[in-house]
């Protein structure tokens, strides 16, 4: 942000606002030939009702974005259009708004699997980062997969699957969270 210039901030959503998401999309931050696309589980209804991604007060993709080493500064979820330019997309395995990512059922992750797949054809990024160890391993049917980089592809695109930055999961702090990016960070530029 340069000196002197003023971000629009969009306002909080109402409760009733929040609770009426449900069901909707949001688009997503994408372009051809991307260094990384992330892929989240799906919308939460916070993001639902504002129409950004990892929107809501308390997750912490952002901060483990810019902790972890792709960004030089931690962006808001309403500055994600500035991910583009430096080679970062966002999408969602599941394009639906829930309250709970665990409201999703196996066949809504598999065919949202199908879906990634045949987007990162399209749009070619190098690597693929799941955020979301459980959908992953639900919608790609791998069972015993671990966080990290995966042996198979994408298309032509490497995978890695990354802990979910939710504030629910508290197996991850915001430092170990913060740890899991820096090393995708770290094998994308090896």
């Amino acid at each position: 942000m340069r000196v002197g210039e003023v971000r629009h901030v969009p306002p909080k959503p109402s409760r009733a606002e929040v609770a009426a998401a449900a069901g909707r999309t949001i688009p997503d931050v994408i372009a051809p030939d991307l260094a990384v696309l992330f892929c989240g589980i799906n919308p939460g209804l916070y993001s639902g009702a504002t129409g950004l991604h990892f929107a809501r007060p308390g997750n912490r993709f952002w901060p483990a974005l810019h902790r972890g080493g792709f960004t030089d500064r931690e962006l808001r979820p309403w500055e994600s259009a500035e991910l583009l330019a430096r080679g970062i997309g966002v999408t969602n395995l599941v394009a639906r708004a829930t309250a709970r990512a665990d409201e999703l059922r196996p066949p809504e992750l598999t065919a949202g699997a199908a879906g990634l797949t045949a987007k990162v054809r399209r749009y070619r990024p190098v690597w693929v980062a799941v955020v979301g160890i459980t959908a992953y391993r639900t919608g790609f049917r791998r069972p015993t997969a671990a966080i990290g980089e995966q042996p198979e592809r994408i298309g032509a695109a490497r995978l890695w699957v990354l802990p979910n930055p939710s504030g629910l999961n508290a197996h991850f702090t915001a430092a170990t969270l913060a740890d899991a990016f820096r090393e995708l960070r770290r094998a994308m530029a090896a």
